[in-house]
């Protein structure tokens, strides 16, 4: 594993992370206010609450665009300039979705995908220069909770909202906090974007190059081709739940919001415990083979749900479901960072994201569709798991040779030089 060049290993304290992580549960919680909600919008639309997972294919499908060109952005503008855009793309799609037309609802969606995008190859850029070697899993595991923080606002405040001032008002609201964070990252715009160069070029060109870098490391591409199967169940699961919970499950709206937030509550839990026991423990090859297991028993444990089941059982499988499938996301990207050429962290995150991000535009729509075909979300669930059961056994092979090579015998330090 290659060590980070220098400027990666620069320590200025906790600021970029706590700045990045703000921006990542906002934009996130831009992109699911709409799922948390799909029965009401679909209601109001005279729609089929199945579509949501266009909306979210819609969506990524902006996000693999702007991640591409995210790199070279990044590079001219600044990590914070370019997240600060973000949040104003995810603004103004809440206010599309926010008009009662299937047309505006898919513009929307698009430009939420645009300002989502650009985010994790932005704090990566800056994490990367601004975050020691022993602690890259760690602190990107933690900047990662940022995304099912996000989902726990967006199912825990978005129907509760949308029952007191209507579903336009609620995803209105969801704007206007992203409006106000990005005006409180511009105080931090000067310091942490110092390193942007504006006479960087921008053309259709540079859109190829994160993907040109992905495909010629090896440990890259083996990365980019597990976070797809993994981006599948994640965005999967938090797509559906509401949905799965209020159709087969018989839950109320807020009821199944609420459980939607306990799910990303997992994630949260699992990015953070996921990296630090990776850090000191597992490696990240591993912890990802792990956490491919869990997903498959966990979507196998969400397919036999039965209407009636305890409350409480619903409730743990679908935290472990969330820890697992919304948590791989920091080993993941600290790994992304650690074996990037030096100092292209950034564009390294930018092209396996947009693999990644295929996951997510071709797996909720995969899902419904299976779903809408049995006439069941189990069926989907079921699907699921085995893509999932593949992942882990290719991974597990691969920690297993990784931990059978041989191990590069370092030469003892030459006496007469260390008296020097």
């Amino acid at each position: 594993m290659k060590e980070l060049h220098p400027a990666a290993r620069q320590d200025n304290g906790w600021a970029p992370l706590a700045i990045t992580l703000a921006i990542q549960a906002m934009v996130a919680m831009a992109l699911l206010a709409l799922p948390a909600i799909a029965p009401r919008v679909a209601e109001a639309v005279g729609s089929s609450a199945t579509y949501i997972g266009l909306y979210v294919a819609l969506a990524y499908v902006a996000s693999i665009l702007a991640s591409l060109g995210s790199g070279t952005a990044v590079g001219r503008w600044g990590a914070i300039r370019v997240s600060q855009a973000g949040l104003l793309f995810c603004a103004v799609g809440l206010a599309l979705c926010a008009v009662p037309s299937l047309w505006a609802i898919a513009i929307g969606a698009v430009l939420v995908g645009f300002g989502y995008g650009p985010m994790t190859p932005a704090s990566s850029h800056l994490l990367a220069r601004t975050t020691p070697a022993h602690r890259m899993a760690l602190v990107f595991s933690i900047k990662q909770t940022g995304v099912p923080l996000g989902g726990a606002l967006a199912g825990a405040i978005v129907p509760p909202l949308q029952l007191l001032v209507g579903w336009q008002h609620a995803l209105l609201a969801v704007a206007a906090a992203c409006l106000l964070c990005a005006v409180v990252a511009q105080a931090l715009r000067a310091e942490f974007d110092a390193d942007r160069d504006p006479a960087r070029p921008l053309g259709l060109g540079n859109l190829l190059e994160p993907m040109r870098l992905v495909l010629a490391v090896p440990a890259l591409r083996l990365l980019a081709g597990c976070s797809f199967v993994f981006s599948v169940a994640q965005l999967s699961l938090t797509t559906y739940v509401v949905t799965f919970l209020t159709g087969e499950l018989a839950y109320g709206l807020v009821a199944a919001g609420a459980v939607l937030a306990i799910s990303q509550v997992g994630g949260v839990f699992g990015r953070v415990w996921w990296g630090y026991a990776s850090d000191r423990w597992l490696g990240a090859t591993r912890m990802l083979a792990f956490l491919g297991s869990v997903m498959t028993v966990s979507a196998l444990a969400t397919a036999f749900l039965q209407p009636g089941a305890p409350h409480l059982l619903v409730l743990v499988v679908l935290f472990v479901f969330g820890a697992s499938a919304i948590g791989w996301n920091g080993v993941y990207l600290s790994e992304v960072a650690r074996q990037a050429p030096a100092g292209r962290a950034g564009i390294a995150t930018a092209g396996t994201l947009a693999i990644t991000f295929l996951g997510n535009v071709l797996g909720p729509p995969l899902f419904g569709g299976i779903s809408g075909a049995f006439d069941s979300y189990r069926a989907a669930f079921i699907a699921l798991a085995v893509p999932l059961a593949v992942c882990a056994a290719v991974l597990w092979r691969n920690a297993r040779r990784a931990a059978l090579a041989p191990q590069p015998v370092t030469a003892p330090p030459d006496p007469a030089r260390t008296r020097r």
